[in-house]
């Protein structure tokens, strides 16, 4: 039997998933949580076989926490969910050691296939992801990795790499704590970096600070 933890912050999508799993016999659902802080503490336990891990989280992204979660349990497979397109978020995670991504809104066969194949030791990567991965060994090697970014996106790193707080981030662009916060997130995400540091060292290096 495989088993199986779930964290999402959403008790709805926890309550859709563990329908789906309690269908069979093959899968028990062993632990729930809602944060990353629950999710790390899963993970620590060593209870289940596969941690499905949303991406958003209250207290701490999904990213952080899996990031957390590699070093010290670098061989739990892990499998992220997310209600954002692959495209945002996939490459980058499966480069930080996620086994699998989902969208949320996947089918339940899909679901089911991908806990089986990371449980095996495999990574899952669906149709959508693998066009991505096939793009991105296409990409041009000297494209400048902040041409990626929105022009949102491109706002909020801006400012970051000058310094700007987030709540100072959020008062001028007129935007939410918790929203700059995911431009951060999604930023460095993107451009593969780790740090403010390391966005003011790219923005030097670069000759985008005035």
């Amino acid at each position: 039997m495989i088993r199986v933890a779930i964290c999402d912050d959403h008790q709805i999508v926890r309550a859709g998933f563990k329908q789906i799993f309690s269908a069979s016999d093959e899968f028990s659902v062993v632990a729930e949580g809602s944060t990353g802080r629950e999710a790390l503490d899963i993970a620590r336990r060593e209870i289940c076989d596969v941690l499905l891990l949303d991406i958003a989280m209250p207290d701490q992204s999904g990213i952080d926490t899996l990031r957390t979660i590699r070093q010290g349990q670098p061989d739990l497979p892990v499998l992220i969910l997310s209600g954002y397109p692959a495209q945002q978020y996939a490459l980058n995670l499966f480069k930080m050691g996620a086994n699998g991504y989902l969208n949320k809104e996947c089918e339940a066969d899909e679901l089911i296939t991908a806990v089986r194949t990371v449980y095996q030791g495999r990574r899952y990567v669906s149709s959508q992801v693998g066009e991505l991965l096939a793009q991105s060994f296409d990409r041009d090697p000297n494209t400048a990795l902040h041409t990626e970014l929105s022009d949102r996106e491109f706002q909020v790193f801006l400012r970051l790499a000058r310094g700007a707080t987030v709540s100072d981030i959020g008062t001028a662009l007129s935007l939410s704590i918790k929203t700059v916060s995911t431009y951060r997130t999604r930023i460095m995400e993107k451009m593969g970096l780790q740090s403010n540091s390391d966005l003011t060292y790219y923005a030097m290096k670069n000759n985008l600070l005035d």
